[in-house]
């Protein structure tokens, strides 16, 4: 392991999300609320760590290219100092008593997992709210992705890091270069983005908020700067606005990408993105039909506006609410928790196992069943028309096994704390799976800041766990990663 050339590279990313903070410095002096100190001094502190490490490492890049275990800890490591430098503007700032709230906000923000510990949201200052959700923009695509974009240096070895931290079994490589696969998704990242903020100005936001709510919907991350959330513009134009596009940052965003080259019948052409769209649309179905009966609403519009919101919030883990979805009849509560393990398509800004796992670990277990009754068979799990390779099948296995497992650990955790069971499994898979609200006291109206200290550092590293798919971040923890 040359640890020279992993803090160098981490030192960089340090810069970059220093350098981030001039944005919400400048809402803070536009608006000129509590918020200019707090970014002034963390971007001073950021961005002095940051260069020092990337100067006094600078010729630590010898041109060799990154191994594979200097890729994953330099994007768990780099992931970890973000999270830490990010909550600087809210230690600074008073924002809230203890440190561990504001680590628990950042690390929430920058994992896209929009679990608030944030009591009085409308009375923050504007700057701090632009930086809570901005942390959702740079994380949903990725500060490692962006990174391999912006800074060249990192062309080498860069597949190491693209792959330690794109969701997804098998990584998409638009491009012959992965500096130019990177800036094609950001592309697409920032032009989606751009649309969004513009329709949502047009159903009546003003700049601030339309930013805000974007950068929540494209990252699928949560955060509103309104205490009752979208709730809080009773438009129906803006509910329709912001489900389709959590439904478009669902989706593997190299379809996107095809799509906008192009080819529009890439995204019809791909298995995982049939089985979110019928999984998806059978469930919003169901539910409409579930609560409107229970005369919950008044109209079936407004059964369908409200329930397809929910559904798409919580599929893309995005954690918006429009809605207490806890009134509604058990059996679609039940169908929002399956909603929450499933999350969205890998390649895509959503957390969850993803469905191309779901996928393939059904088809797996029917081939298994198969292979029962045909013994002598040779049979291979495709994916559309490709074979699936062995090991790939393997890690999906492995993956799901640690996904599930870390999950419940953390479950007991939290439940150890003296949260009740409900909520500590509801809050343990909210942030495994990077969606943000639960069910019990972390339900759609409520928060996470009555969870005591030991849950709140717990919950953190569930959601680091789900932002780089489990294995980035358990590996450290194996002795075989460190030995020569």
């Amino acid at each position: 392991m040359r640890w020279k050339i992993c803090l160098h590279i981490i030192g960089a990313l340090t810069l970059c999300v220093g350098l981030c903070m001039l944005l919400p410095l400048g809402f803070s002096v536009y608006y000129k609320d509590a918020g200019v100190m707090p970014f002034s001094w963390s971007i001073i502190i950021t961005v002095v760590c940051g260069a020092g490490l990337f100067f006094g490492f600078q010729n630590s890049n010898s041109g060799t290219g990154l191994s594979h275990r200097e890729g994953m800890a330099i994007v768990a490591l780099g992931w970890v100092a973000a999270g830490l430098f990010g909550s600087l503007p809210f230690y600074l700032g008073g924002v809230f008593d203890t440190p561990v709230d504001c680590v628990f906000e950042s690390f929430s923000g920058f994992t896209t997992t929009g679990a608030s510990v944030m009591t009085n949201i409308e009375g923050t200052a504007k700057g701090i709210l632009f930086w809570r959700s901005l942390t959702h923009w740079l994380g949903g695509m990725g500060i490692i992705v962006l990174s391999l974009a912006i800074l060249p240096f990192l062309g080498v070895g860069g597949m190491q890091l693209y792959k330690a931290e794109v969701p997804g079994p098998v990584p998409d490589k638009l491009k012959p270069r992965i500096k130019d696969t990177a800036l094609a998704l950001w592309k697409v990242y920032v032009l989606f983005s751009a649309i969004e903020a513009v329709l949502l100005m047009f159903g009546g936001m003003d700049l601030f908020d339309s930013l805000c709510h974007t950068f929540g919907t494209l990252a699928t991350g949560g955060f509103s700067t309104k205490n009752a959330s979208v709730a809080h513009f009773q438009s129906a134009y803006i509910d329709y606005v912001i489900t389709a596009f959590m439904l478009i940052a669902g989706i593997n965003f190299s379809l996107h990408y095809q799509m906008l080259k192009g080819r529009p019948l890439a995204l019809w052409k791909d298995p995982e993105f049939r089985f979110f769209a019928k999984i998806t649309l059978a469930i919003m179905a169901v539910i409409t039909v579930a609560v409107y009966s229970s005369n919950t609403y008044d109209s079936a519009a407004d059964a369908f506006r409200y329930t397809s919101f929910q559904v798409a919030s919580i599929m893309s883990t995005t954690g918006y609410a429009t809605a207490d979805y806890e009134i509604w009849p058990a059996v679609t509560q039940a169908l929002l928790l399956f909603c929450m393990f499933l999350g969205g398509c890998a390649g895509s800004t959503s957390g969850g196992m993803k469905h191309m796992r779901i996928m393939l670990l059904m088809k797996q277990s029917y081939q298994e069943l198969f292979r029962m009754i045909h013994p002598r068979s040779v049979s291979r799990v495709k994916l559309g028309k490709k074979v699936v390779q062995p090991e790939v099948l393997n890690g999906i296995l492995g993956f799901a096994v640690l996904w599930l497992g870390l999950f419940v650990i953390c479950a007991f955790v939290v439940a150890a704390t003296g949260v009740d069971v409900v909520s500590s499994f509801a809050a343990s898979l909210a942030c495994i799976g990077n969606i943000g609200p639960g069910i019990g006291s972390v339900g759609p109206t409520d928060n996470y800041a009555h969870i005591p200290e030991l849950g709140k550092w717990a919950l953190v590293f569930c959601m680091l766990l789900g932002r780089l798919e489990i294995y980035t971040v358990i590996v450290l923890c194996v002795p075989e990663f460190w030995r020569k």
